[in-house]
């Protein structure tokens, strides 16, 4: 990839969306707008990380010629050489941002994120690890900074999830996240389990870019909303008045509820912004399909009946099975440290658009 065209080529195009974005008629289609707005982001963001990958390889350049100067101070040869293991890295890290910048990519990128966890085929011990699994997202969310906001839960008997929706809030959210819908499995024994067996369980992760009302026209006459009051633990504002908001979008007969907030009218927001995603996400996989647009690599569909990963805890191991990838540091992981399987994935995924772009 000739790197120095493209990015001249987008330095073209982001003037164009600047002299756009500076035109107050835009504002008028909120959609463009809010196009333009994620546009104008992420070409933004490339260039920084263009001139910062420059600035690495200068300095890369320079080391590696005093690393291998004889005539050289010893010392300064040292610290050269010093210099090269950090820098190295991070060139191959902002090579790969550049790169993923700058060939097509998923316009979803760049929204905030709605996920959806429910216990599969298992019973308890899904619903006891679909929580580990909820409670492993919050913390690689707080990680990064990204803010979690629960909009729905069911809980178990045994203080697991039978199912658990909400909404994360940040930079490049959908961008990092979209490789974790699918079915994942857990391998250990059950609290449940007294003879010490191993159980095999399931839980399904939906992972869903968050639509906005641009996105998506739901129309009053559309919906049909019933009130009652939320069950399971909470004070009294709870579970003594109608809150929960049960919506149902009569033309897909889609249905969303939402009792996590002790007001109606905010159960009744949240509940809209899980409904608008998943008629956006339908919307887009009706034209996928349609246009045979869809993409097909190694690292699969997305689709959530992909067997995805395996936990596995007697043998402290997790494997992708998308790439064939196995570490052994599933403690780690279920504490939020899930990059190193994230970001293979993105690998993966960036070589195949590559090959498409060529």
């Amino acid at each position: 990839m000739d790197i120095p065209a493209q990015i001249e080529r987008l330095r073209k195009r982001f003037d164009d969306v600047e002299r756009e974005l500076s035109d107050p008629r835009v504002f008028a289609d909120q959609r463009r707008a809010s196009e333009l707005g994620r546009e104008h982001r992420r070409l933004k963001q490339l260039f920084e990380n263009h001139a910062a990958l420059e600035k690495v390889e200068r300095e890369l350049r320079e080391n590696e010629a005093l690393a291998d100067d004889e005539k050289a101070d010893a010392e300064l040869r040292a610290m050269a050489a010093h210099e090269l293991e950090a820098l190295r890295p991070r060139r191959e890290r902002l090579f790969f941002e550049v790169q993923n910048a700058i060939v097509p990519a998923d316009p979803n990128d760049s929204r905030n994120t709605i996920m959806e966890i429910r216990a599969g085929a298992g019973g308890q011990e899904a619903a006891l690890f679909a929580a580990l699994l909820y409670r492993m997202y919050v913390r690689y969310a707080e990680g990064r900074g990204w803010k979690v906001e629960q909009i729905d839960v069911s809980p178990s008997d045994l203080g697991g999830f039978k199912e658990v929706i909400f909404s994360i809030i940040g930079e490049d959210v959908f961008r990092r996240l979209r490789y974790e819908s699918g079915v994942h499995r857990v391998q250990r024994v059950p609290v449940t389990e007294a003879s010490g067996r191993i159980h095999t369980s399931t839980v399904t992760v939906a992972v869903l870019p968050e639509a906005e009302e641009v996105d998506i026209e739901i129309k009053p006459e559309e919906l049909e909303i019933t009130v009652c009051r939320a069950s399971g633990p909470g004070g009294q504002g709870v579970n003594t008045t109608d809150s929960a908001v049960q919506m149902t979008h009569k033309p897909t007969g889609l249905m969303v509820r939402c009792a996590d907030e002790r007001s109606q009218l905010k159960n009744r927001a949240k509940a809209l912004r899980v409904l608008r995603s998943r008629l956006l996400e339908q919307r887009q996989q009706e034209e996928a399909v349609k246009y045979a647009a869809q993409r097909k690599s190694q690292v699969g569909t997305g689709e959530r009946n992909e067997r995805i990963r395996t936990y596995n805890f007697p043998q402290n191991r997790v494997t992708d099975h998308r790439i064939n990838l196995t570490l052994h540091n599933l403690p780690a992981t279920l504490e939020g440290e899930i990059d190193p399987l994230i970001e293979p994935l993105m690998h993966q995924d960036l070589e195949e658009r590559l090959k498409n772009a060529a």
